[in-house]
């Protein structure tokens, strides 16, 4: 034994100075383990927070990573951090999402209405007297309220779109990077982690703010923000394999005393503490080898979505800060070449689509939905064009969601639409306040609230109610019938009542006033073309009284039987119905009214109106040109054609310039400040025109001229402006109006 350990020895000495050069060049030429081959590295996990809009931070980091060769085995995120994943896993690259970010129109997330364009011409004509529809729903058991302040419509669509990709990916293991979304069961407040399915309802769950956007259902469970259970879930990466975690943190942090002094501040110090908590307790299964990277975002809030440049380079500053402790992650080029290789060639290969399959309720029959879906089965999907058509079904204002998504199949890919009723449906309280005010004694006040039965047969029949009380009282009540599935044809049957004055003046001195009550029933037969037209043949049988008069008899005192037809043609793109920043309205009305058809009168008149508007930046230009003339025959005072008013020759007093046919012309010069919630507005605008007996005593010279300055706040009631204007006789009117729309004109 002691001669064997002797020659162990001298063999040790013999080669230690051999062992020590070879320990000194190893020293020399270390490269990280990493670098070695995939299988040899550790298995690296992101995870990615919820915060909302500073979650653009995260595609910083994702930025920095790809700048130091560091692939990403699994990916893991909770609300806005799970939709950065989710489009990272899908293979996009960090180039395209961050492009993707910036030209989103992130305020549309916050809306359900997908825009005036895709509403029917028929709802457009509602919008003006009853424009603020809150989502409440009226049965017999009462009012009841929908499940968020917003559905979620417009950012399903949004989600659709990004993640096109991946339309056919049914497990999230099988994406170019294994991914996972963490939702919150909004019935035990347990998290529920989404491994499968369709990849934008999975990161539409983990992001529904309780209270702001409406839970998704999905396999039994109403499932809301993730960050309620889970808002840096560490641990799930774990479970996915992750030997080494990167967690980026941007959870906020707690405020002190100090910073809470309002009631909001106090609500959101208790939605902070929820979510930093649960925080708290993932970051303790960091380990020495884990890289936990925090922004630094003070001043920075959940909804400065419109500062993406800005925290990019935030969260791409905070990676860098790691630089040494990421290091060790990186590959070789030719291995991150192998990676990027990977994840680029997962894309959605679009092919013909087998078959559209519809799952929607039962109260309208499955053509009312085919009807209106352009895509066929054998054509290539066209994404732009289904979701169009998928607004315009969300238009109608049946749905609470509407959405599609692709299977797999042995057959194809397959096409699935989905449209979820409302649940608070489907009979629905509008309401609508219009205000006028010249400060010289002219004020008009009117409160309006609409009642609208829907769903009511197979084809989508519609009863609507509506009641205005104030200066102009009006009751209307009518019945909607399709007389196809695909709306294109239906037909109106209606009863109103209305009442308004009418002041009469002689050489700008009023001489009389008048209050006309309209009492009628009609009804229409009518044709859509296309979404932003209508053509309606209409008969109306009424009559009109003279129930009140002052100053001299300029009316019957009688009962004027009233009985037209009328044939009206109309087009509207407008995008709003009160602050429109694009598109144009053209429409006709010929009216025909003769004894045959029961009234004391004889005439036919023509209403037209034309009004286009376009904005460049954030300045508009607006014009108009509307004309009411009387062709042949007398029309009685009862049908006289009233300017003067806001925006009707805005010098002068409402009804004062008064005649059979009348012309206004008038273009408006507007710049938008502030927004994008609320944004305010300054303008300038000039208008001419007047009123004869007749056309033919027009002369250009007769025509008088406002010119008005304006300013004001764009409302859900619609624009609250306060308007100075002036005319060519030296007088000067003030106006504060509340809910104007240029609509309001023609019909």
């Amino acid at each position: 034994m002691t001669n064997t350990r002797h020659r162990s020895n001298h063999t040790l000495r013999r080669y230690l100075p051999v062992l020590l050069c070879t320990t000194i060049l190893a020293s020399l030429l270390w490269v990280p383990a990493a670098l070695a081959e995939p299988e040899d590295r550790p298995r690296v996990g992101l995870v990615l927070s919820g915060g909302g809009a500073k979650g653009m931070a995260h595609v910083g980091v994702l930025r920095v990573l790809e700048e130091m060769r560091i692939p990403v085995d699994v990916v893991v995120g909770t609300s806005a951090g799970a939709a950065v994943a989710a489009l990272y896993a899908s293979g996009m690259s960090v180039y395209e999402i961050e492009r993707r970010f910036i030209g989103l129109d992130w305020l549309s997330s916050f809306r359900d209405d997908p825009g005036r364009a895709y509403k029917p011409v028929r709802r457009k004509q509602d919008d003006w007297r009853l424009p603020l529809v809150p989502g409440l729903g009226v049965s017999m058991d009462g009012v009841r309220l929908g499940g968020g302040l917003v559905t979620g419509q417009n950012l399903g669509l949004i989600l659709n779109e990004l993640t096109r990709n991946a339309a056919l990916v049914e497990n999230f293991d099988q994406l170019p990077v294994p991914f996972r979304a963490v939702a919150t069961d909004l019935e035990t407040g347990e998290q529920v982690v989404i491994a499968s399915g369709n990849l934008a309802e999975a990161i539409r769950a983990s992001m529904s703010i309780p209270g702001v956007y409406a839970p998704v259902e999905r396999d039994g469970r109403l499932l809301v923000d993730g960050g309620v259970a889970n808002n840096l879930p560490i641990s799930v990466a774990h479970d996915m394999g992750a030997e080494i975690v990167i967690a980026v943190d941007i959870t906020d942090p707690l405020m002190t005393a100090e910073q809470m002094r309002e009631a909001f501040s106090v609500v959101g110090q208790l939605t902070t503490l929820m979510t930093r908590i649960n925080t708290d307790a993932q970051l303790e299964r960091l380990t020495p080898d884990d890289v936990l990277i925090r922004p630094d975002l003070e001043g920075f809030g959940s909804a400065d979505f419109y500062q993406g440049l800005v925290l990019f380079e935030l969260g791409a500053t905070a990676a860098r800060e790691h630089a040494v402790a990421l290091n060790r992650l990186a590959v070789p080029e030719e291995t991150w070449r192998a990676y990027q290789s990977r994840r680029a060639a997962s894309g959605w290969v679009p092919g013909p689509i087998a078959r559209i399959e519809i799952a929607q309720g039962d109260r309208l029959a499955t053509d009312f939905l085919r009807q209106r879906i352009r895509q066929q089965p054998g054509e290539i999907l066209n994404v732009e064009e289904l979701e169009a058509d998928l607004k315009r079904i969300y238009g109608l204002g049946y749905y609470e969601s509407v959405a599609w998504s692709m299977v797999p199949s042995s057959d194809g890919p397959v096409l699935i639409i989905r449209a979820r009723e409302k649940s608070w449906g489907p009979n629905y309280l509008s309401f609508g306040l219009n205000y006028e005010d010249n400060f010289d004694g002219d004020t008009r006040f009117n409160l309006a609230a609409g009642l609208r039965m829907t769903e009511l047969n197979r084809l989508g029949g519609e009863w609507l109610t509506g009641l205005q009380l104030g200066t102009q009282p009006w009751l209307r009540t009518q019945w909607y019938q399709p007389m196809t599935y695909g709306y294109d044809r239906f037909a109106i049957v209606g009863m109103e009542y209305r009442r308004d004055d009418y002041s009469i003046y002689d050489q700008g001195q009023r001489i009389s006033a008048v209050d006309v009550t309209f009492h009628q029933v009609d009804l229409a037969l009518g044709m859509e073309m296309g979404g932003d037209a209508e053509l309606r043949l209409g008969y109306v049988r009424g009559y009109a009284t003279v129930e009140d008069e002052v100053g001299a008899p300029v009316a019957p005192t009688d009962d004027v039987h009233q009985g037209h037809v009328s044939l009206q043609l109309v087009h509207d793109s407008l995008s709003d119905t009160f602050f429109p920043k694009t598109g144009a309205f053209a429409g006709v009305r010929a009216r025909i009214e003769r004894e045959d058809l029961g009234s004391d009168r004889h005439f036919d008149a023509v209403t037209a109106m034309v009004l286009g508007t376009g904005t460049w930046q954030r300045y508009n230009l607006t014009g108009l040109v509307y004309t009411r003339q009387v062709l042949s025959g007398e029309a009685g005072i009862e049908n006289a054609a009233r300017l003067g008013g806001f925006r009707q020759l805005s010098a002068y007093a409402p009804g004062e310039i008064t005649g059979n046919d009348a012309v206004l012309a008038s273009v408006y010069a507007r710049r938008e400040y502030g927004g994008p919630v609320m944004p305010w507005f300054t303008g300038a605008g000039f208008e001419t025109g007047n009123a004869w007996d007749s056309m033919s005593d027009a002369r250009w010279g007769q025509l008088v001229r406002s010119w008005s300055v304006f300013a004001g706040v764009d409302t859900l009631l619609g624009p609250v402006q306060v308007s100075v204007a002036y005319n060519n006789e030296d007088d000067w009117t003030a106006y504060l109006n509340i809910g104007f729309s240029f609509a309001q004109l023609f019909y």
